[in-house]
Protein backbone atom coordinates (compact mmCIF):
# COMPACT_ATOMS: atom_id res chain seq x y z
CA UNK A 1 0.00 0.00 0.00
CA UNK A 2 1.17 3.74 -0.64
CA UNK A 3 -0.21 6.47 0.57
CA UNK A 4 -0.52 9.42 -1.81
CA UNK A 5 -0.76 13.44 -0.81
CA UNK A 6 -2.04 15.74 -3.38
CA UNK A 7 -1.70 19.44 -2.88
CA UNK A 8 -3.69 22.27 -4.55
CA UNK A 9 -1.98 25.24 -3.26
CA UNK A 10 -3.84 28.75 -3.08
CA UNK A 11 -3.17 31.93 -0.99
CA UNK A 12 -6.69 31.68 0.37
CA UNK A 13 -7.36 27.92 0.65
CA UNK A 14 -4.83 25.18 -0.11
CA UNK A 15 -6.69 21.65 -0.69
CA UNK A 16 -5.01 18.88 1.01
CA UNK A 17 -6.09 15.12 -0.37
CA UNK A 18 -4.89 11.75 0.66
CA UNK A 19 -5.33 8.84 -0.73
CA UNK A 20 -4.31 4.65 -0.55
CA UNK A 21 -3.50 2.82 -3.44
CA UNK A 22 -3.26 -0.57 -3.23
CA UNK A 23 -0.73 -3.41 -5.37
CA UNK A 24 -3.87 -3.86 -7.30
CA UNK A 25 -3.53 0.19 -8.06
CA UNK A 26 -6.99 0.38 -6.78
CA UNK A 27 -7.25 3.75 -4.87
CA UNK A 28 -9.47 4.74 -1.99
CA UNK A 29 -10.42 7.90 -0.27
CA UNK A 30 -8.01 8.65 3.23
CA UNK A 31 -8.61 12.27 4.21
CA UNK A 32 -9.26 15.53 2.33
CA UNK A 33 -9.55 19.07 4.53
CA UNK A 34 -9.27 22.48 2.81
CA UNK A 35 -6.19 24.67 5.05
CA UNK A 36 -8.31 27.78 5.79
CA UNK A 37 -5.59 30.73 5.06
CA UNK A 38 -8.14 33.89 5.31
CA UNK A 39 -8.03 33.99 9.12
CA UNK A 40 -4.75 35.90 9.23
CA UNK A 41 -3.61 38.80 10.13
CA UNK A 42 -1.24 39.11 6.79
CA UNK A 43 -0.30 37.77 3.55
CA UNK A 44 3.27 36.31 5.45
CA UNK A 45 1.01 34.60 8.39
CA UNK A 46 -1.26 32.60 5.76
CA UNK A 47 1.72 31.28 4.41
CA UNK A 48 2.70 30.73 8.47
CA UNK A 49 -1.16 28.56 8.58
CA UNK A 50 -0.21 26.81 5.42
CA UNK A 51 3.05 25.74 6.48
CA UNK A 52 1.74 24.64 9.87
CA UNK A 53 -1.48 22.91 8.57
CA UNK A 54 0.87 20.71 6.27
CA UNK A 55 2.97 19.81 8.79
CA UNK A 56 0.23 18.63 10.85
CA UNK A 57 -1.24 16.74 7.74
CA UNK A 58 2.40 14.67 6.97
CA UNK A 59 2.50 14.10 10.74
CA UNK A 60 -0.97 12.94 10.80
CA UNK A 61 -1.47 10.87 7.28
CA UNK A 62 2.40 9.74 6.91
CA UNK A 63 2.28 10.12 3.11
CA UNK A 64 5.32 8.33 1.13
CA UNK A 65 4.61 10.34 -1.94
CA UNK A 66 3.47 13.90 -2.44
CA UNK A 67 2.02 15.42 -5.68
CA UNK A 68 0.85 19.01 -6.05
CA UNK A 69 -0.30 21.39 -8.85
CA UNK A 70 1.39 23.20 -11.10
CA UNK A 71 0.81 27.22 -11.40
CA UNK A 72 -1.24 28.26 -14.34
CA UNK A 73 -1.78 31.94 -15.44
CA UNK A 74 -4.03 33.77 -12.63
CA UNK A 75 -5.80 36.79 -13.40
CA UNK A 76 -2.97 38.92 -12.58
CA UNK A 77 0.59 39.39 -11.60
CA UNK A 78 -0.34 39.79 -8.07
CA UNK A 79 -2.59 37.11 -7.67
CA UNK A 80 -0.02 34.45 -10.03
CA UNK A 81 2.97 36.02 -7.07
CA UNK A 82 0.63 35.05 -4.43
CA UNK A 83 -0.18 31.53 -5.59
CA UNK A 84 3.25 31.27 -6.34
CA UNK A 85 4.35 32.07 -2.99
CA UNK A 86 1.68 29.71 -1.58
CA UNK A 87 2.83 27.14 -3.46
CA UNK A 88 6.66 27.50 -2.51
CA UNK A 89 5.67 27.30 0.88
CA UNK A 90 4.16 24.47 0.72
CA UNK A 91 6.83 22.63 -1.50
CA UNK A 92 9.53 23.77 0.80
CA UNK A 93 7.40 22.28 3.63
CA UNK A 94 7.43 19.08 2.16
CA UNK A 95 10.64 19.03 1.07
CA UNK A 96 12.28 19.77 4.63
CA UNK A 97 10.48 15.84 5.38
CA UNK A 98 12.92 14.58 2.63
CA UNK A 99 9.86 13.42 0.31
CA UNK A 100 10.26 13.41 -3.32
CA UNK A 101 7.10 15.85 -5.01
CA UNK A 102 5.84 15.34 -8.23
CA UNK A 103 4.11 18.01 -10.36
CA UNK A 104 1.10 18.04 -12.14
CA UNK A 105 -0.44 20.78 -14.24
CA UNK A 106 -3.99 21.30 -14.31
CA UNK A 107 -4.63 20.35 -17.94
CA UNK A 108 -2.60 17.31 -17.46
CA UNK A 109 -4.78 16.44 -14.14
CA UNK A 110 -8.20 17.30 -16.15
CA UNK A 111 -6.94 14.74 -18.72
CA UNK A 112 -6.10 12.26 -16.66
CA UNK A 113 -9.27 11.80 -14.54
CA UNK A 114 -11.38 13.13 -16.98
CA UNK A 115 -10.45 12.33 -20.51
CA UNK A 116 -10.16 16.03 -21.36
CA UNK A 117 -7.82 19.15 -20.20
CA UNK A 118 -11.06 21.43 -20.84
CA UNK A 119 -13.36 20.35 -18.13
CA UNK A 120 -14.79 22.01 -15.46
CA UNK A 121 -14.64 21.85 -11.86
CA UNK A 122 -17.81 20.03 -11.88
CA UNK A 123 -16.51 17.60 -13.82
CA UNK A 124 -13.13 17.07 -11.72
CA UNK A 125 -15.80 16.31 -8.83
CA UNK A 126 -17.95 13.96 -10.00
CA UNK A 127 -14.97 12.05 -11.23
CA UNK A 128 -13.19 12.35 -7.95
CA UNK A 129 -16.28 10.73 -6.46
CA UNK A 130 -16.35 8.01 -8.67
CA UNK A 131 -12.97 6.87 -8.49
CA UNK A 132 -13.13 6.95 -4.98
CA UNK A 133 -16.45 5.77 -4.37
CA UNK A 134 -17.58 8.74 -2.70
CA UNK A 135 -21.38 8.59 -4.32
CA UNK A 136 -22.08 10.59 -1.24
CA UNK A 137 -19.78 13.31 -0.12
CA UNK A 138 -19.85 16.52 -0.14
CA UNK A 139 -16.51 18.00 -1.18
CA UNK A 140 -14.84 21.37 -0.64
CA UNK A 141 -13.51 22.28 -4.20
CA UNK A 142 -10.10 23.08 -3.54
CA UNK A 143 -10.15 19.37 -1.08
CA UNK A 144 -11.21 17.69 -4.15
CA UNK A 145 -8.67 19.39 -6.49
CA UNK A 146 -6.59 17.92 -4.38
CA UNK A 147 -7.87 14.66 -3.89
CA UNK A 148 -7.72 14.60 -7.98
CA UNK A 149 -3.34 15.60 -7.90
CA UNK A 150 -3.06 12.30 -5.95
CA UNK A 151 -5.39 10.26 -7.86
CA UNK A 152 -3.16 11.92 -11.11
CA UNK A 153 0.09 10.78 -9.73
CA UNK A 154 -1.30 7.14 -9.04
CA UNK A 155 -2.50 6.92 -12.66
CA UNK A 156 0.95 8.60 -13.98
CA UNK A 157 2.75 6.24 -11.35
CA UNK A 158 1.02 2.77 -12.24
CA UNK A 159 1.06 4.08 -16.01
CA UNK A 160 5.14 4.49 -15.61
CA UNK A 161 5.52 1.14 -13.71
CA UNK A 162 3.66 -0.88 -16.49
CA UNK A 163 5.33 0.75 -19.61
CA UNK A 164 8.28 1.75 -18.23
CA UNK A 165 7.30 5.40 -20.08
CA UNK A 166 8.77 7.83 -18.60
CA UNK A 167 5.48 10.62 -17.63
CA UNK A 168 8.01 13.36 -17.01
CA UNK A 169 7.41 15.38 -20.33
CA UNK A 170 4.20 14.98 -20.31
CA UNK A 171 3.92 16.90 -16.66
CA UNK A 172 5.93 19.26 -17.52
CA UNK A 173 4.66 19.99 -21.12
CA UNK A 174 0.85 19.71 -19.81
CA UNK A 175 -0.41 17.51 -22.40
Amino acid sequence: MIRILGIDPGSQRTGIGVIDVGSDGRCSYVHCEALKLLDAADFPSRLGLLCEGLERVLDEWQPQQVAIETVFMAKSATSALKLGHARGAALATVVRRKLAISEYAPRVIKQSLVGGGAADKTQVQHMVRLLLRLPDARLQADAADALAVALTHAHMSATQMRTGVAVNQLRRRGT
